[in-house]
């Protein structure tokens, strides 16, 4: 029978005095008091013993422990070890395992207690950027992962860029409310450069002018993540890790960033569609709720793009964020405007044209040699020397043309040949050309005579256009038996 059962019956029912149970049992009477009052067995009463070392070195170890954040800074904190250390060294006689124990009470004190939070479908969003590895053309390269994840449903939005700079961080917004065919209300941040310029009191930032554009076009509020606090939009932290566990290993690999991007968002809607919470629902059903909550898309989307306005070089190139730039030739010398995206560079010219190149890096050149087709046709030495990079620009069946130039004639007559076929692509176009020279190839015709432009058609007249004098004549049109007779009288 339980031991419990016994003393208390034996107290309680048969009066027995404390003692005697005590006695009968082999217990202490202090253990049949407990019993008898309804303490569980195996619980001792917390008594309260006096610690007269820790009294006397509290308030100390609490001063120096205020004190740290002053003579201390990032990764060179105070330990308990050197807390210690400090004590003796003031002359305080302390067990190195008092000071921990210190310590631990105060830090628990100063803890701070997380309260549990719900989110309403539509309201917020948590967005921060992730470092990342991927494989890209066969080369390992560093990469940054803009992540935006809805707080109610969970659905996730990841974009990879090669920097982590205001226009890939702009441009990750964009993309991420086309893709969940709305806006959240709002949305929470840690203090990153390409939002905030400083900090003030509190939860105030000061807010860069381009996150302020960005944020106006589609209403949406910024809110801000207290400083040196990442738990404060522990959503967004903790989902981060999980992608570059779940889907980043083993690491993706593709020809661009862009490829890779779209394969991991692709598991990401692939995830939503069978990950299931707590009620069954699955991470796609709770977005349909949260989608229909959202804000509505504005007409147009927000152009992430940074503005420059460059003076083109006699070398017909623009300088943007330090990289260099072709444009065409006929605007050298001019003012044109540039728009620095995420992944291309949009430069237009004072006509209104575009010329589009992928982004590079600074001090990098990206040069299309169609943008200087009206001064190579003057300079075949120029051609020659430029011949692979403009064979790539301009293809097929120009690169065939130049091929075939070169084993009949040699590089420095086959560069001035070409040139006459970039001054023909200049005069009539370049699909133009490009379809005579590919007809004349394949007919075995001579190339620059199919680049000859038609002569005209004449003109006809009508009988009523002609004087009064020649219209009753009739001119024959000649014939080559005409001329054998004509030659037959002369002999």
């Amino acid at each position: 029978m339980d031991q419990v059962y016994v003393v208390r019956h034996k107290v309680l029912v048969e009066r027995l005095s404390v003692r005697r149970v005590a006695q009968e049992l082999g217990i202490s009477r202090n253990t049949v008091r407990r019993y008898v009052e309804g303490a569980p067995p195996g619980v001792r009463k917390e008594t309260t013993r006096p610690s007269p070392v820790k009294d006397r070195v509290r308030s100390r170890v609490a001063e120096l422990l205020e004190e740290a954040k002053h003579w201390t800074g990032g990764k060179q904190r105070l330990t308990s070890v050197r807390l210690h250390e400090i004590l003796l060294g003031e002359g305080q006689l302390v067990g190195e395992r008092t000071v921990r124990e210190l310590v631990a009470e105060w830090k628990r004190v100063r803890r701070e207690v997380f309260v549990p939070l719900t989110y309403r479908p539509g309201d917020l969003a948590e967005v921060d950027f992730f470092e990342v590895l991927v494989d890209v053309g066969g080369k390992r390269q560093k990469a940054w992962m803009f992540l935006m994840r809805l707080m109610h449903s969970g659905r996730d939005f990841a974009w990879l860029y090669g920097r982590q700079d205001q226009v890939c961080f702009l441009d990750g917004h964009v993309r991420a409310f086309e893709h969940f065919g709305g806006v959240a209300h709002r949305a929470l941040y840690d203090n990153l450069k390409p939002a905030v310029t400083k900090i003030l009191v509190g939860s105030e930032r000061e807010l860069s002018l381009r996150f302020v554009a960005m944020a106006n076009h589609y209403l949406l509020e910024p809110c801000f993540a207290r400083p040196g606090t990442g738990h404060d939009k522990g959503g967004v932290e903790a989902r981060g890790k999980g992608i570059r566990w779940q889907h980043l290993v083993p690491i993706p690999s593709g020809p661009d960033l862009a490829t890779v991007s779209a394969q991991l968002l692709a598991r990401l809607d692939a995830r939503a569609a069978t990950k299931r919470d707590s009620e069954r629902r699955t991470v796609a059903e709770r977005f349909a709720d949260e989608q229909a909550r959202m804000l509505p898309l504005p007409p147009t989307a927000f152009r992430a793009a940074v503005v420059h306005h460059p003076r083109v070089w006699r070398r017909s190139l623009v300088r943007v964020e330090g990289a260099f730039y072709s444009v065409w030739s006929e605007w050298a010398g001019l003012d044109v405007r540039a728009f620095a995206g995420a992944d291309t560079i949009e430069i237009v010219g004072p006509d209104e044209r575009v010329v589009i190149h992928p982004r590079v890096r600074p001090g990098k050149k990206q040069v299309d040699y169609r943008h200087y087709l009206r001064e190579l046709r003057k300079k075949p030495q120029a051609v020659r020397q430029v011949a692979d990079e403009l064979i790539r620009d301009l293809g097929e069946p120009y690169a065939e043309l130049w091929r075939t130039l070169v084993d009949e004639h040699g590089p420095k007559d086959a560069a001035r040949r070409f040139a006459r076929v970039l001054g023909a692509i200049v005069d009539l176009g370049e699909h133009v050309v490009a379809a005579r020279v590919r007809a004349a190839i394949e007919n075995g015709d001579p190339v620059l005579l199919a680049l000859q432009p038609n002569a005209p058609l004449p003109v006809a007249l009508s009988v009523d256009a002609l004087p009064a004098a020649l219209s009753g004549h009739d001119v024959e049109a000649g014939r080559a038996t005409d001329y054998d007779a004509l030659l037959g009288g002369a002999s």
